[in-house]
């Protein structure tokens, strides 16, 4: 049935600067990655869902983060260089793409042979995610440069527990010649 890719949180709130939380320079370095993923998944016959975080005004998430991607604001929407591509879009509110969307219901309905997670931020919504993916028996796949966090050392540790923990397959990529 081919792979999903979930683009996860590649949102302006997180990847554009001026914004209560963007990821940082670092993490828009994984655009141009994100966009050779798509494009290689779409040409092999996958499908992309791009995940968004999405909240009310007055969301509990800002008792513990500043204020970010309010619903109906430019900061919950895909960042310009995702937005051409094909894809359905899931809308969340929490961490996990799963909570109260229907991402298990178009998961589903795709039967993908493997769920690629890419995005931001690797130590929360992705690994979050990732972890409700396993925990429904998906294979999941981590391309490793197409993820980021505004903390490197969270970074490294969520892809250590997504690998021996969650059992997610890391992908590094090519070395170049």
């Amino acid at each position: 049935m081919g792979n999903v890719v979930l683009v996860v949180d590649m949102v302006v709130g997180f990847m554009e600067p001026g914004h209560n939380l963007y990821c940082g320079d670092e993490a828009r370095e994984i655009i141009p990655r994100v966009q050779e993923l798509i494009e290689r998944e779409q040409a092999d016959g996958g499908n992309v869902i791009f995940i968004c975080d999405t909240h009310d005004p007055d969301d509990l998430e800002f008792q513990m983060f500043p204020v970010h991607c309010v619903r109906g604001t430019e900061e919950a929407e895909v960042i310009s260089e995702l937005r051409g591509y094909e894809g359905e879009t899931i809308r969340k509110r929490r961490y996990s793409a799963f909570f109260e969307t229907n991402l298990e219901d178009s998961l589903a309905e795709l039967n993908p042979d493997r769920v690629i997670v890419c995005g931001v931020c690797t130590d929360i919504c992705v690994m979050h995610t990732t972890a409700d993916a396993r925990n429904r028996d998906y294979g999941v796949d981590i391309p490793t440069d197409c993820v980021a966090s505004f903390d490197p050392d969270a970074h490294r540790y969520a892809l250590d527990h997504m690998e021996k923990i969650l059992g997610a397959k890391l992908i590094d990529p090519a070395p170049t010649a």
